[in-house]
């Protein structure tokens, strides 16, 4: 179930072209998962990185997660 969620949130990633050059990448439903790399294959691949570490702090602190299309880690009642 965890790999569906970071593959369905990799979906939605957006990724643009800064002034700069560097590539801006974040997953607009998923506040503070984002990176800034050299390339837009290395944006994305710290993305992913990023979003799998915030996924960690909020599956440890408890967290709600939101529900991306037909995929969520919610917990479900005993």
């Amino acid at each position: 179930m965890l790999t569906r969620y970071i593959r369905e949130a990799m979906k939605r990633a957006k990724v643009k072209t800064l002034d700069d050059g560097t590539y801006f990448g974040e997953i607009p439903e998923l506040a503070g998962v984002w990176a800034n790399e050299a390339t837009a294959r290395a944006c994305r691949e710290v993305l992913q990185e990023v979003l799998e570490e915030w996924l960690i702090l909020k599956i440890r602190d408890n967290d709600s997660l939101p529900r991306l299309g037909r995929v969520s880690l919610s917990r479900k009642a005993a």
